[in-house]
């Protein structure tokens, strides 16, 4: 084993625990069979994050399959920071699952309300605005420190600045149909 096939397993399990929270979350809010509307986000904006998602999603994936092959973009940085990504990782999976599982079927994948669509005021929104994007930032900022890679840190930073740049326009979208309610 090289030096690093345990920080390797431990994105793995974040990876795929990610993917499995957030793909099992958007299939239930999809099963509204609701038509999402994706123009108040714009296109330039919508394709902007899909696009540096998959390079995202690429990269790392590149990275869990062979490290070698992303060798260049490698960041010296000392193990226990590199564990604490782990710990970061965790606590991130756990947030995420509690974003989602309160958020329900009112998830969707843009700045689009839905027609039943709820004021969320429970779990983690009673402390945290967008839980979700910080849930995302953490999880960011985890497998960069895992991998030690700053061109996969370069991707989801990029990634979260679209989504930062997008909330304000879910902010108006949310203002308009719960007016005082949600400021």
């Amino acid at each position: 084993m090289n030096d690093n096939t345990y920080y390797r397993m431990a994105m793995l399990i974040i990876f795929v625990a990610s993917v499995a929270i957030s793909g099992y979350h958007r299939i239930q809010a999809a099963k509204s069979k609701e038509k999402i509307s994706r123009r108040d986000e714009g296109r330039l904006l919508f394709w902007s994050i899909r696009l540096g998602g998959l390079l995202m999603f690429v990269s790392t994936l590149t990275y869990l399959i062979n490290p070698d092959w992303m060798h260049w973009a490698s960041l010296a940085i000392p193990d226990i920071v590199r564990w604490a990504g782990a710990v970061l990782g965790l606590f991130s999976l756990l947030l995420l699952y509690w974003t989602l599982n309160t958020l329900g079927r009112n998830l969707t994948d843009t700045v689009a309300i839905r027609v039943n669509h709820t004021l969320v005021t429970g779990g983690p929104y009673r402390w945290i605005r967008h839980p979700f994007y910080v849930s995302m930032l953490l999880l960011i900022c985890s497998v960069t420190l895992l991998s030690a890679n700053w061109f996969i840190g370069f991707s989801g930073l990029l990634v979260f600045l679209l989504l930062a740049f997008r909330t304000s326009i879910e902010e108006r979208k949310l203002i308009e149909r719960f007016g005082d309610d949600y400021r």
